[in-house]
């Protein structure tokens, strides 16, 4: 695994530049995987050269950890951005496609415009500007580390929000994930309106089951 200060984590970002793009951004999501909840991206323009300490894949990272940073990064940035995907655009267009629709409104949302984009992956947004996609981008490049974080950070909060709407569902715990925990509250207590039907299809079978019953 890198270490935080070796030059690679910028080598993305520096080849860019080198190639003439001025402004560089970094952009993951965070909420493919999911039962319940929107899925979240980010977008990060960091000054050239910049390493912040600590930052990382923000799945390496503990929930302590990514709030601090969360706060480090906005205030290192020279822009950045977060943006949504609904439940209902998820099911209107599917996982992946509602991911790359979060991840161009994180683009097309930064207050300093980017004419190059890193992207987490092996699929990539449709962008007016050229961008590059980095399988497992978050644990290569700075900039799409620190999106990594912002999008993770935001979309746990916005859970933890849905778990004092919904309590009996311990979206605190899981943030939607499809744990034990939360899939015996969805059998017990049914679907919430921020619950993704597509990603049922079994539970649903089951639930009709213990109605038969």
């Amino acid at each position: 695994m890198k270490t935080l200060n070796e030059q690679d984590w910028l080598e993305y970002e520096k080849k860019a530049l080198a190639e003439g793009y001025k402004s560089v951004c970094g952009v993951d999501e965070a909420g493919r995987g999911p039962l319940a909840g929107p899925v979240c991206a980010a977008a990060v323009i960091l000054p050239p050269g910049k390493i912040i300490e600590g930052v990382n894949d923000s799945k390496k990272l503990t929930e302590k950890k990514r709030e601090m940073l969360f706060d480090v990064i906005k205030q290192e940035a020279v822009a950045y951005s977060v943006a949504w995907a609904s439940v209902e655009e998820i099911e209107e267009i599917n996982i992946l496609n509602a991911a790359m629709l979060a991840m161009k409104r994180a683009v097309e949302s930064l207050s300093v415009p980017a004419d190059y984009a890193l992207i987490d992956g092996n699929k990539k947004p449709s962008l007016k500007i050229p961008c590059e996609e980095i399988v497992k981008g978050d644990a290569k490049a700075m900039s799409i580390a620190a999106a990594s974080i912002l999008a993770k950070v935001s979309r746990d909060r916005l859970m933890l929000e849905y778990a004092e709407k919904y309590p009996e569902y311990g979206f605190e715990k899981h943030k939607g994930y499809g744990t034990a925990l939360h899939t015996a509250a969805i059998l017990e207590y049914g679907e919430t309106p921020i619950h993704r039907p597509s990603f049922l299809k079994k539970l649903h079978k089951k639930m009709q089951e213990k109605q038969d019953e």
